[in-house]
């Protein structure tokens, strides 16, 4: 007799119905699976003909051969262990029920017949209900949320036993989960009260959060830059359970743990790490600093530190929102929206154009400094900000009063605007110039202004398009409906203050 169990295949964070054949034949013990199984899932043999025994099935007498379908597909990962162990009891005769072909099974089976949960628990069952399964049996794990989906049961199983029953049509004993159902607070490690100062810098953060914009911070040491990064989150939106979700399922996929805090996270990778650290890959393709900041901030500190492979590396995911990581014999796609913030000092010793320190540096170290950054990596940020050192006797405390749960209620009534006018959960910041002039086309004036000035500053198209998208997000803080000619004079000063490091050259002395 031939049974045919259904199970969930991976590749990155997307999955694929697999279809697990099994027959078994009376004749000389052997244990046989094809189907492209990697070294993981042949060793499923050892483990499912043990928890058999152990469940009081013995396999000496019986030829077992199984096939994952599709064969062209490499299979990996322990989570075929419970779908063959149900595939051989069906072909034995040992479950005699109808299974149907939208009920599916993931899970690793221990020596005694025990269900164990597995990495890609997660991604694999948000494949099953985009696949059409309607019914998944799966262990439990505290590390996963809660998940609940419309039209989708889910079956928690802790043994091969509690599978039998269960299917057999009798009851199992419920997994009672303990995870709290209150809505968390958000919760932050800074607030932008502690910032003293900066108020030119927080607004172009607001700005930068409200549209989803990339920025890029230029100053000396100590001036800031990394505060004002890494108090950024606090001013995003929560994340919906959706982006919770996926975010969960990369960091399964990574291997390393996640608090579901429902806020929007940052990675800091330092500027030693390797491309493939960052970007994604290996020999077995894992997500990299870039995916696991998907729907959150990487920020590149000393972004000029980092090797220019890496930089360049970037410029696909920032563009498209995912990475592609090609390999011989297959190509995993991990998600990748992030927003950018990169941070540097203007030269090796980090004091030009100055005013308290002398710059040390001679011209040609300052260009070639700078020219760690490529052109086309340095148009892809929409923001950028020169930041100096605050005198901290003339700052105005009336002025860092503001707190970051003010600044997020207006970017949180910014991104619903937006959300309205596309249709769909999609920023400025990532909108096409099509949508944006088919929704709201920018007066003839303000075309003209813009022209202009990228004209006399020879701005690319890219360049042109992201101050439209800025002045586009000014606009929707402010409340207005149409893009305003003050919104576009505010975008093109934060779009393009990069000409800053000409004029520290001009102050220097320097041609």
């Amino acid at each position: 007799m031939i049974a045919k169990i259904m199970s969930i295949g991976l590749k990155g964070v997307e999955g694929y119905l697999v279809q697990v054949e099994v027959q078994t034949i009376c004749a000389m013990g052997a244990f046989v699976i094809v189907g492209l199984p990697d070294a993981s899932v042949k060793e499923s043999k050892e483990r499912v003909s043990t928890a058999l025994h152990s469940f009081g099935h013995q396999l000496v007498d019986h030829k077992i051969i199984i096939n994952l379908s599709p064969s062209e597909q490499k299979k990996n990962g322990p989570l075929f262990d419970l779908p063959i162990a149900v595939g051989i009891l069906k072909s034995m005769g040992v479950i005699t029920s109808e299974i149907s072909n939208l009920t599916g099974f993931i899970g690793a089976l221990s020596l005694d017949g025990s269900i164990q949960p597995v990495e890609g628990m997660l991604p694999a069952v948000l494949a099953a209900k985009k696949i059409g399964l309607t019914i998944l049996y799966m262990p439990y794990s505290e590390s996963l949320p809660e998940i609940e989906i419309d039209n989708f049961e889910i079956i928690y199983v802790s043994s091969l036993k509690d599978v039998v029953q269960h299917l057999s049509g009798q009851d199992i004993l419920p997994v009672h989960t303990t995870k709290s159902t209150k809505e968390k607070k958000m919760m932050y490690d800074k607030d932008f009260t502690d910032i003293i100062g900066h108020q030119f810098a927080k607004r172009a953060l607001e700005i930068a959060a409200a549209g989803e914009h990339h920025l890029f911070m230029v100053g000396p040491p100590g001036c800031g830059k990394s505060m004002l990064a890494e108090t950024f989150p606090s001013i995003l939106p929560p994340l919906t359970k959706e982006a919770q979700l996926e975010k969960i399922s990369l960091y399964e996929l990574a291997g390393m743990g996640y608090e579901d805090s429902g806020q929007s996270s940052i990675r800091t990778p330092h500027h030693s790490a390797s491309s493939v650290s960052i970007i994604g890959g290996g020999q077995t393709p894992k997500p990299g600093e870039i995916s696991l900041a998907h729907r959150g901030v990487l920020f590149l500190d000393e972004i000029a530190e980092f090797s220019k492979k890496t930089l360049d590396m970037l410029r696909q995911p920032i563009e498209s929102g995912v990475v592609t990581i090609s390999r011989a014999r297959s190509i995993v796609k991990y998600p990748a929206s992030f927003l950018l913030i990169g941070a540097m000092n203007p030269c090796p010793c980090g004091y030009l154009g100055s005013n308290s320190h002398y710059c040390t540096c001679s011209i040609k170290q300052v260009r070639s400094y700078q020219n760690r950054l490529s052109g086309p990596i340095r148009d892809r940020f929409d923001i950028s900000l020169k930041i100096e050192p605050v005198i901290l006797n003339k700052v105005d405390e009336v002025s860092n009063s503001e707190t970051s749960e003010t600044i997020r209620k207006r970017v949180i009534e910014a991104r619903e605007r937006q959300y309205e006018r596309y249709g769909k959960e999609l920023t400025n910041g990532r909108v096409s110039y099509d949508i944006i002039t088919k929704t709201n086309e920018p007066k003839a004036k303000i075309q003209q202004i813009l022209q202009q000035v990228s004209f006399k500053k020879k701005w690319s198209n890219r360049v042109q398009i992201k101050v439209l998208r800025l002045a586009r997000t000014i606009s929707d803080l402010k409340g207005e409906n149409q893009m305003t000619e003050e919104a576009l004079w505010e975008a093109m000063t934060l779009s393009r203050s990069q000409d800053y490091f000409l004029e520290c050259g001009k102050r220097q002395g320097r041609k």
